[in-house]
């Protein structure tokens, strides 16, 4: 596998540079480094979450999906992991299966609808 400087250092310092891309809107080099690190720390919910976050916003929508459903399986009331899976499975037309998950990220945010 070709390695390059974005795999080098500790994984502080490489959480560090994934966030620099990150912000700077380079999210498929951000993945690239948080996907290594997502897999250093499996029991960690944040580098998983900016993951799936990278994915989304590359239009990576099937990895988005993979990466949320772990971060709720790690930590089921995540609120932002259900609202982003909500949106993911809303881009691929998936509403059905979207509505679920927006109603708990409603809920787990207080946001009740009005009756």
């Amino acid at each position: 596998m070709d390695t390059t400087y974005y795999d080098h250092g500790t994984a502080a310092e490489r959480w560090e540079r994934a966030r620099q891309f990150f912000d700077a809107k380079e999210y498929a080099t951000a993945a690239r480094i948080l996907a290594t690190l997502a897999d250093e720390v499996p029991e960690q919910v944040a580098p998983r979450l900016l993951l799936a976050r990278a994915y989304y916003h590359s239009a990576q929508l099937r990895r988005a999906e993979t990466e949320l459903r772990t971060v709720i399986e790690l930590d089921p009331v995540e609120q932002y992991a259900r609202l982003l899976l909500g949106r993911t499975l809303e881009r691929q037309g998936r509403d059905t299966d979207a509505a679920p998950h927006l109603r708990m990220a409603a809920a787990l945010s207080g946001d009740f609808a009005e009756a």
